[in-house]
């Protein structure tokens, strides 16, 4: 799958991809990811890409032109014709970082990261924002990080590639570990359990502190009820709403809500 990155600097996103874990699947291509920037494509001695709002106001706005003559540039690079048909589906995404967007999440990444996925073109707004005729014309899809406001889409085009290429084979040292990350389907989309590791007794601000017990048994059985429990536990303390949704979605047995309702914790909290 292959990402296009449009950025006004894409030197931000540069030492990123060839740093951490990560950069395996870009440099095995699982994960192409090229970098564009729409002062290529502005007019004038100084390529100018913004220009003060109409209306007056705060700040300054991203000039519709360069980035029009940018994304096509993009879908002829990619083989695309570079103006879509009217009404026609989008045969690769247009993605902006927005705080209007959906938030970004596990299903969000998912889509993005499956086989037969596209990859996309990521557009990084910055200043005020982009002039809204280029997104009416161009952008197909709007994520946020939430609700704050970040000074340039990059940080969130970084997550969203983080993401994606955690999901690819073979990047992670451990096939499983993705599948072990919080939110994933194969916990139900439950916060993971709580991890542990030498020594087993930590002379910590708190005093000495051990390790749980069933961790050091060998028991493989009982610490997968053990996890089970903490993540359900976790998730009920920390993010409910999560809990929720697994229950509304079928994946919590009777054995599950017993276990919570010893704790506290009831299917109304």
């Amino acid at each position: 799958m292959r990402f296009d990155v449009i950025t006004l600097f894409p030197e931000l996103l540069e030492p990123w991809l060839a740093t951490g874990v990560t950069r395996r699947a870009f440099a095995h291509g699982q994960v192409q990811v090229r970098l564009w920037t729409p002062r290529a494509f502005a007019d004038g001695a100084y390529r100018r890409v913004d220009d003060r709002p109409f209306g007056g106001g705060p700040g300054m706005v991203m000039l519709a032109e360069p980035l029009w003559r940018c994304w096509r540039a993009v879908r002829a690079d990619r083989g695309l014709p570079p103006q879509r048909p009217p009404g026609a589906p989008p045969d690769v995404p247009t993605v902006l970082f927005s705080p209007a967007g959906q938030r970004l999440s596990h299903a969000v990444v998912a889509r993005h990261a499956a086989a037969q996925a596209p990859g996309a073109i990521l557009l990084c707004g910055r200043y005020e924002g982009i002039d809204q005729r280029f997104i009416d014309a161009c952008v197909d899809e709007e994520i946020s990080l939430g609700d704050f406001v970040l000074s340039g889409g990059e940080l969130a085009a970084l997550a969203l590639l983080d993401a994606v290429a955690r999901l690819q084979p073979g990047v992670l040292g451990d096939g499983a570990s993705a599948e072990q990350d919080s939110f994933h389907p194969a916990l139900d989309g439950l916060l993971d359990a709580p991890h542990y590791t030498r020594p087993e007794v930590w002379d910590g601000p708190a005093g000495p502190q051990s390790v749980p017990p069933v961790l050091l048994s060998g028991h493989h059985g009982r610490i997968a009820a053990w996890r089970r429990q903490q993540r359900l536990l976790r998730t009920a303390q920390a993010r409910p709403d999560l809990l929720q949704a697994a229950h509304a979605a079928g994946r919590l047995s009777p054995d599950d809500w017993a276990w919570l309702a010893s704790q506290g914790y009831n299917q109304e909290f």
